[in-house]
């Protein structure tokens, strides 16, 4: 599934070609994508293929296509401080983009079958918290996940404000999903080929729109060979942070706004430039007619606009190669610099930066 906005050099590009298409509507969900590199979680020799609007498996590894993951960002209506359940949650790129947006007094979880998947995500997640410039960006709701069946969660499990599933829902698990939302919650999950987006309205009543026709593999359901009583699936605890968590969450908080009004006093724009795109022309052909003995044959003849083209070109190329030559600068992490400078011990400074290296 996928293939609904042209491929893209980076992940900006992509994120530009899905504004382009309309798939990504908000800012919000806009500074979620830019900020988690999608080709981060493709395995090594894959990345070529990370900012095609393409799905891509390898093994029990999986993304959905990112013109899905955006409709599903969209109809979510994601807000700081939600719960969020997400039901296959694989490799955990949709799970962190969520975490960005719900931020550090949100719940943040996901069910995934593998277990070598669940260790996957929990290794890219990881990444991202120590090596990723977007996190210090960012007040971040970690996600947890566990191994199960999302077909076999504890009857007794707490409901969530947000639930997406990631694999095509038969009829008959429709309401089993719909118990595990509040009332005003939104879950988006595959129906019968259609993503659809259902709101819990009252504690029988619900509001179903189809957002897109999808292609979907079903859910894996349960095996029941076995007539031994199945174990339930027990989701993450819904936990309290502690007084030293907090601490942190709020001086880095301070420290972010007092840099964020420094710049602003001295005029210092927070948001990067536009990225330069390169122009795409297509070249035009005049055809003349030449007569070989009795035969008159068509002969492509570049016009004199092709060729002020093709200059106009050739100079936005050597402009862009010389740019390309020009070592970048490493972008200043801001908020590590100013916690650094703090009077506090090394070990206080370490857990301030979440023991981050750069």
């Amino acid at each position: 599934m996928g293939g609904a906005v042209s491929a893209g050099e980076d992940n900006d590009d992509l994120i530009d070609n899905l504004k382009e298409a309309q798939y990504i509507r908000t800012e919000r969900v806009e500074q979620a994508f830019r900020a988690i590199d999608r080709g981060d979680y493709y395995l090594e020799g894959y990345r070529d293929n990370a900012y095609k609007d393409l799905a891509w498996k390898h093994g029990n590894i999986h993304l959905s296509a990112p013109c899905i993951y955006s409709e599903v960002m969209e109809a979510l209506k994601l807000q700081p401080g939600l719960s969020f359940l997400n039901l296959g949650s694989g490799t955990g790129y949709l799970s962190t983009m969520v975490g960005l947006i719900l931020g550090p007094f949100g719940i943040n979880h996901g069910i995934e079958l593998h277990s070598d998947v669940v260790e996957y995500a929990k290794e890219k997640m990881e990444s991202f918290i120590k090596n990723s410039d977007s996190f210090d960006k960012f007040e971040f709701c970690e996600p947890a996940f566990v191994v199960g069946n999302c077909l076999e969660i504890a009857s007794d499990s707490h409901q969530y404000d947000r639930i997406y599933c990631g694999a095509g829902v038969q009829k008959d698990h429709e309401n089993y999903m719909k118990i595990l939302l509040k009332v005003g919650g939104i879950l988006v999950m595959p129906i019968e080929d259609q993503l659809t987006q259902i709101l819990r309205t009252g504690q029988n009543t619900w509001e179903s729109k189809n957002i897109l026709a999808v292609s979907f593999a079903p859910l894996v359901q349960p095996n029941r060979n076995d007539n031994s009583k199945r174990d339930t699936v027990g989701l993450p605890p819904c936990a309290v942070r502690n007084l030293q968590d907090l601490a942190r969450i709020y001086i880095r908080r301070t420290l972010r706004n007092f840099i964020n009004d420094e710049m602003q006093a001295k005029g210092i724009p927070q948001k990067p430039p536009p990225k330069r795109k390169r122009r795409r022309c297509r070249r035009r052909r005049i055809n003349t007619y030449v007569f070989v003995g009795n035969q008159l044959i068509p002969q492509p003849l570049d016009s004199e606009e092709d060729e002020r083209m093709e200059e106009d070109n050739k100079d936005d190329d050597d402009k862009d190669h010389n740019e390309a030559l020009k070592p970048e600068e490493p972008p200043r992490n801001l908020l590590r610099e100013k916690i650094m400078s703090l009077p506090l011990p090394e070990s206080l400074k370490a857990y301030l930066t979440y023991y981050r290296e750069k």
